[in-house]
This record gives C-alpha cells, structure tokens and sequence, in this order.
C-alpha cells in the first residue's frame, strides 16, 4: 500500500488540499486520510472507489497497478 500513499498524497497537493479540506469534499475522515498517507493504516475499497471518483482517476492508478491514470 505503499504506492497509495504516495499517490494519495500527490493527488491530494496536486489541488493544493489540505487533508482536512479533503476530508470535508469527499466525507470520509480527516484522521482516516493521514493514516493512510503515513501507512499506519490500510484503506477498504468503498474509500478507494470514493477517491478515485474525487480525483477522477482509476482505482488501479490509486493503488499503483497501473500509471495510467
């Protein structure tokens, strides 16, 4: 899940968000997010899916399967 994170993290200052502000747009938690970004936790699919739909990319690009995004 590496590779989540980072994508995570660059999507995410890509639209100069903070993480509180993405919590806010996407309703998922802002607590959930550094977590995920720092890789103390692991994401479930229903948040993959919410993200990918928010930055308009794939799963398989959020998670690092692919570089297409």
């Amino acid at each position: 899940m590496e590779k989540f994170a980072e994508r995570l993290k660059e999507l995410r200052n890509e639209r100069y968000l903070s993480q509180m502000d993405l919590a806010l747009e996407t309703g998922l938690s802002q607590s959930a997010i550094t977590s995920w970004e720092t890789g103390a936790r692991q994401t479930n699919s229903t948040a993959i899916v919410i993200l990918a739909k928010f930055f308009d990319v794939s799963c398989d690009y959020l998670l690092g399967v692919s570089d297409v995004r």
